[in-house]
């Protein structure tokens, strides 16, 4: 439309039009003239709007889920944040409650063999490649740790150290190939000597071929001279098979050791020899046999009957 006189003058006049309806319609209320063309607009329009707002409504929704989901979004992350730090904080404690554990056992295990030790930790295991079963501990010359001292925790004989740096030692585990220690039978007091298998059983040589040996039978370590690497009375193992005997010198026992070596933590390495030697004294009580529950037995005497009376 071309901006002419007669164009401005008809927009005025569409002006004034619109506010006199304007005018009409404020001042008749709610019985407006134009209440019935209102009415009739609504329907014609209503679908148009019903559907342009079905049209724009999703992408409504859509920004205001993403500004929302922002929000939850940085809510899941503090939860999330939370929760984890809460499990850290759990398995610490329980790790924690765990090695108090080993700790108050070792204690006991060293108290019952009259053993100085000095308490030291797990931190790395040996190389794969030097096919050697050995672990370094964090604790070394600076702590008093020497060559050839023995290591044990709560539950019995660990190793002995090998070589030693300033603050960490490295320990040959008993399962090793190369080691080897004396042992003694308990009770009986038959003297032997373990080797380690690796990831099997010790197998340990009595050097009395015919000595009685069963399964469930216990060892100690015999001892060193000078109490070096071994001290003695520190808990083996128990006998898990005994070999055949073949008329030979020596007598071999499979012997399944108390110590667990693929999940060691807390270690002691004996720094002050007991002034005696412990013998058994170290070794954890047997547990004693189930007592056998008694049978019941219920015994029903009949009742005679009365004779029927004439």
């Amino acid at each position: 439309m071309r901006d002419t006189r007669e164009s401005r003058l008809l927009l005025v006049l569409l002006v004034a039009i619109a506010f006199a309806l304007i005018t009409v319609d404020i001042r008749g209320g709610e019985h407006s003239p134009l209440d019935s063309v209102r009415h009739a607009a609504a329907s014609a329009f209503g679908p148009v709007e019903e559907g342009v707002a079905s049209a724009v409504d999703p992408f409504g929704d859509a920004v205001a889920a993403v500004r929302d989901s922002g929000e939850r979004h940085n809510r899941i992350s503090t939860l999330e944040r939370e929760n984890a730090s809460l499990k850290q904080r759990l398995g610490s404690d329980d790790r924690n409650r765990g090695r108090a554990r080993e700790l108050d056992a070792m204690l006991k295990t060293a108290g019952a063999g009259q053993y100085g030790i000095k308490g030291a930790q797990v931190v790395a295991i040996g190389a794969a490649q030097g096919f050697s079963w050995t672990v370094t501990i964090d604790a070394g010359s600076n702590d008093g740790i020497k060559r050839d001292m023995t290591v044990l925790n709560g539950d019995g004989l660990v190793g002995r150290v090998t070589t030693v740096g300033p603050s960490t030692a490295t320990v040959l585990l008993a399962s090793d190939p190369k080691f080897t220690v004396g042992t003694r039978m308990e009770k009986t007091g038959e003297l032997g000597f373990a080797n380690g298998q690796g990831d099997r059983d010790l197998r340990v040589e009595l050097l009395n071929g015919k000595a009685t040996v069963r399964e469930g039978d216990r060892l100690v370590t015999f001892g060193s001279s000078h109490d070096k690497p071994f001290v003695p009375g520190v808990p083996v193992g128990e006998v898990t098979r005994v070999e055949p005997a073949g008329g030979g010198l020596t007598r071999t026992l499979q012997v399944r050791p108390y110590v667990g070596y693929s999940k060691l933590d807390i270690v002691g390495v004996v720094v002050q020899p007991p002034r005696t030697d412990p013998r058994d004294t170290v070794l954890p009580p047997k547990p004693e046999p189930p007592k056998p529950t008694p049978t019941v037995t219920v015994t029903v005497t009949p009742t005679p009957s009365a004779k029927p009376q004439d």
